[in-house]
């Protein structure tokens, strides 16, 4: 299994502050992918502690978290404990990562808002 490095950076979101995207804040995702492009569940499930995300953008500091699975439900989590900074990813399962593809991603204020596909590679 091969796990694939996803960089996603905020594309253009209108009615929002961020309606021109922002490529300085983004996420950084490591997660098996199958041979399309989307998540690999199978080896998801075996890999759980491998699969991380970082959140970076200009204003703060990264933060660090993993790839979490509740149900069919997908999000990022930055703290076990508690779930209230859980970031959900809108039909996670149904995405192909691929560069150019787009991916909804609810931040910590609750605004679901689109990121843009930009670099997948293996992940070292």
């Amino acid at each position: 299994m091969t796990l694939s490095r996803i960089v996603m950076r905020l594309a253009r979101n209108p009615g929002t502050e961020f309606a021109g995207g922002d490529d300085h804040r983004g996420y950084a995702l490591t997660a098996p992918l199958t041979d399309d492009g989307h998540i690999d569940e199978a080896a998801y499930a075996k890999a759980k502690a491998d699969c991380a995300v970082r959140r970076f953008s200009p204003d703060d500091d990264p933060v660090d978290g993993r790839l979490a699975k509740k149900g069919a439900r997908w999000f990022f989590d930055y703290d076990e404990d508690d779930a209230a900074d859980d970031e959900p990813v809108h039909r996670l399962g149904e995405h192909r990562f691929a560069v150019g593809e787009y991916v909804t991603i609810t931040d910590e204020d609750g605004r679901p808002l689109t990121y843009k596909v930009v670099e997948v590679q293996p992940a070292h």
